[in-house]
Formats: structure tokens, C-alpha cells, sequence
């Protein structure tokens, strides 16, 4: 088969020589280095999407004797750039890069101890029109394509069976686990909306960003000591004792603001680095922000298995399919339970911080295939994020927002579609709308594309205020 050259010149090898690397006409690496592993005495690697959510996720698997981790990100774009050929979305470039900076890291610091089996890289996929699916597999080449990095493992989770935890842990800790880190996410999700609440409002220039850091650390504590006894109580209660001290920042003198929603590709509008920290951007104009949520998308993995399993059910039963009609009904059980327990908890939350503190709920992830339905402009037998990106500018629109931003890759196809779709009703409505996609470089008129979207928003401030 001959051999492929790798120029390896950057600081992930010690010798600027070219390594050679033996094609073995086999793509066996992609099923047995990629998928779900035992994470007994492994080190989980965990990419950081959205900080405070990785960071409690990461403290739950610690708290069930996981060592995790989550990696210093952004710091190695450069390896990600190069070990990528620019027809991948901007998060697998990140991702990619962050990865490779670690492990270099690690064999840096560890040297001859340096053991690639030690550690499993934390990157779940999903299908759909969204190159996101295929991440774990390019990386797993770019990955195997250095003879130290070949056999690290990378843990891959799927959307298919909701991101289900078998196979990570011992089978009757699980449910435990799997639990404790949905409740992570929610919590990690509230805590992105006090700092978004607050911070606006602050009395003085960076109380809300160290107040939430120390928020953030104790949380952690929280879900790492009390977790695996899922003591949901003791978690909730400091969560609780967080929000008051929370609303001790604002200042009741400052007025309120526009309100502005943002939506998108999941990673773009959660990772601040990648999204040229858009949020605190759009503060710095005049506005409050309220961005879709990390759980929204969980809710919705549950809820599209069980709208899929019904659709089955429905074929079964007209085509007499015994033996896949038990599959069907087993499914429907599975999705519909998971789906029941995670609004639940969400809900409940929800419920007892928002007494304290006005916050945003999330939407319902039903009400927002209804919304579609109405208004008749997609539906969720397309799936991916532009089901919910559309419903969701639409819920902004009912709820009285000021304005929304749409978040993506350069190239994504589910966001570009939900543009296309949603830009000319924004038009119509008159409620200022911006496109915001990303890649590695600098755009020069985008601060000016935000002055002038924040002009807009204000406008209609001052005309509508907040009424739907």
C-alpha cells in the first residue's frame, strides 16, 4: 500500500522530521478506538463547549470515581488548523486542536511515563444533516496518524439511544450517573442564566463574572461530593443560597434593557472564545441576552427518539409487524421515560430559583414542534438544531424579545437554513434579526454589524418595550 507522510514539523513532535505512517487499507481503528469504554482508572478528557456546564459534568463523573477532566481549549487552534483541511465545521478545528495541545502537553510533563492508554477522549456525535457525526472519526484518523497518540481511546456517545452511559461505568450505576449529570446540566444552564441576568445590572464592573467563577467552584463541590448519592437536596439548596447572593449585585438603579435572544449551532453560541465572546459584546451595547440552553438540546435527543419510535409504531401496527411492534413499544417506554425525568427535574429547578429570581424557563420541547406546526414554516421530521432554532426565534418573538442572533459555523447547513427561513419573517415582523457565522478569522465589519443590530434593538425597545 506504500506509506503516507505526515509533516509533523509543529510543537506536537519533538523532531521537525517527517513521520511516516503504514496504511493499512483498514478502517478497524474507527471501531475499536472509537466508541464506549470502561473509564475505570482511565482519565476522561472533556472538551470545553460551554465552561460552566463541562465543568460541573466533569465534577459529576469525578463525584462516581471517574477521573475527569475538562482541557484547556483554544490555546492549541493553531494544531487544529493544521491537522484539518478547512472543509470541517469550526468546532471539529477547536476540538481538534485542543485535543492535540493537551496530549502534547502530557508528554511534555510526563516523558517517558507518557502512556496514550490512559486517557479516553470524550467526543459523542449525532446524525442527521450536521457534520457533527463525524468529528470522532476524523479525529480518530488525524489521531492515529501519530504512532504515540494511536492508542487513545475516544469515547463516543450517540444521539441515537439519547447518549445513554452504558457501557462507562458498572451497569447498576448507570441510572445514577446518567441522572446526576442531566441535573449538572441543568444547574450549569442556570448558572449561564444568573450571570446573563446579572451582569447587566451589575453595581460594579466585574462582580458578576468573579461571583459566578466562585459559583461555579462551589457548585462543582456540590455534584462531586454529593452526586453519587444523587442528594439532589443538598445540591439544589446551595444552588439556592448562589441566586440570593446573586440578586445582591444588581443595581436597582440601572433601568431595563433590550432583551435579546441568541440560537444556533450548540457549540458556536456556547463557546465564548469561538463566538468572539458575542454575549458579553452585546452587553457592552445595551443589552440583556438570554441564550438557548445546553438542556434544550438533551430534552430534544428524548423527545425526537420517542416521536421517531411512535412514527415505528405507527408502521408496525399498520403493516402487522409483530415481532418490531414489542422493538416499537420498548422504545416508546425508554425515550418517553427519560424524556418524563428530564422536564421534570428541569422544571423543578426552574421553579425554585425563578422565586427568587426572574430568569428565563426553557421552553418546552413539544411546544416547540407546535409552534412550527402553526406557523407552518419546518417541521421536525428534518432533525438537527434548525427545528429548534426556528420555534425558538418564534418563542422570542411571542415572549416580547428585542431582537435575536442566530450562531453558527461558516458553512453550517441546519443554521443556514434556519436564516433563510427566518430572515424574511423578521422582515415582516419587523423585530431586528442578525446572522453571526464564525471560523478561525477576524471579521472586520462585524462590531459595526452589532452596533447597528443593538441600534435596532433599542428602537424597538423604545416603541414595544418588552410585550409579546
Amino acid at each position: 500500500m506504500g506509506t503516507l507522510k505526515v509533516n509533523c514539523s509543529h510543537q506536537i513532535q519533538s523532531s521537525p522530521q517527517a513521520v511516516e505512517v503504514k496504511e493499512t487499507g483498514s478502517f478497524e481503528s474507527l471501531t475499536k478506538n472509537v466508541g464506549r469504554f470502561d473509564l475505570k482508572d482511565k482519565i476522561l478528557l472533556i472538551p470545553e463547549m460551554n465552561r460552566i456546564g463541562g465543568h460541573l459534568l466533569a465534577a459529576t463523573f469525578r463525584g462516581f470515581g471517574i477521573h475527569a477532566k475538562v482541557m484547556e481549549t483554544f490555546r492549541g487552534l493553531d494544531l487544529g488548523l493544521k491537522y484539518t483541511s478547512g472543509k470541517e465545521c469550526y468546532p471539529c478545528q477547536i476540538t481538534m486542536g485542543d485535543i492535540l495541545h493537551f496530549l502534547d502537553g502530557e508528554k511534555q510533563r510526563l516523558g517517558d511515563a507518557f502512556n496514550a492508554e490512559d486517557y479516553v477522549y470524550f467526543m459523542p456525535e449525532s446524525d442527521g444533516p450536521c457534520r457533527f457525526g463525524m468529528y470522532n472519526k476524523f479525529q480518530r484518523i488525524v489521531l492515529d496518524s501519530f504512532p504515540e497518540l494511536s492508542r487513545v481511546k475516544i469515547g463516543a456517545l450517540t444521539a441515537e439511544d439519547a447518549y445513554s452511559l452504558v457501557g462507562l461505568i458498572d451497569k447498576n450505576r448507570v441510572s445514577d450517573l446518567r441522572k446526576t449529570a442531566y441535573l449538572s446540566v441543568v444547574v450549569g444552564d442556570i448558572l449561564d442564566r444568573l450571570l446573563w441576568r446579572i451582569r447587566p445590572y451589575e453595581k460594579e464592573a466585574g462582580m458578576t463574572d468573579r461571583f459566578i467563577e466562585t459559583s461555579m467552584a462551589i457548585m462543582e463541590d456540590a455534584f462531586e461530593g454529593q452526586g453519587s448519592r444523587r442528594d439532589f437536596k443538598r445540591i439544589l439548596h446551595e444552588l439556592e443560597k448562589i441566586v440570593k447572593k446573586g440578586r445582591d449585585i444588581i443595581d436597582p438603579d440601572i433601568p431595563p434593557k433590550p432583551l435579546i435572544g441568541v440560537v444556533g449551532e450548540i457549540y458556536l453560541r456556547s463557546h465564548i472564545h469561538a463566538n468572539q465572546d458575542l454575549i458579553r459584546v452585546l452587553e457592552k451595547y445595551g443589552a440583556e441576552v438570554v441564550n438557548a440552553s445546553i438542556a434544550e438540546w438533551m430534552n430534544y435527543i428524548s423527545y425526537d427518539g420517542l416521536r421517531t419510535a411512535r412514527a415505528q409504531l405507527r408502521f408496525n401496527l399498520k403493516n402487522m409487524r409483530l415481532r418490531e411492534l414489542k422493538k416499537s413499544l420498548q422504545k416508546i417506554l425508554s425515550f418517553g421515560g427519560d424524556l418524563y425525568y428530564k422536564e421534570y427535574w428541569q422544571k423543578k429547578v426552574y421553579s425554585r430559583v425563578t422565586t427568587l429570581l426572574r430568569l428565563k424557563h426553557d421552553h418546552r420541547v413539544a411546544e416547540l414542534e407546535r409552534v412550527l406546526e402553526r406557523h407552518d414554516l419546518f417541521t421536525f421530521d428534518v432533525s438537527t438544531e434548525t427545528c429548534l432554532s426556528i420555534a425558538g426565534i418564534l418563542k422570542c418573538i411571542q415572549e416580547g424579545y428585542n431582537g435575536v442572533v442566530n450562531v453558527y459555523p461558516f458553512t453550517c447547513m441546519p443554521s443556514t437554513a434556519t436564516s433563510a427561513i427566518v430572515r424574511p419573517l423578521m422582515n415582516r415582523l419587523g423585530v431586528p434579526y442578525l446572522d453571526t457565522p464564525y471560523d478561525s478569522s477576524i471579521q472586520p465589519g462585524r462590531e459595526a454589524a452589532l452596533r447597528t443590530f443593538m441600534y435596532q434593538a433599542h428602537q424597538h425597545w423604545k416603541r414595544h418595550g418588552r410585550r409579546a
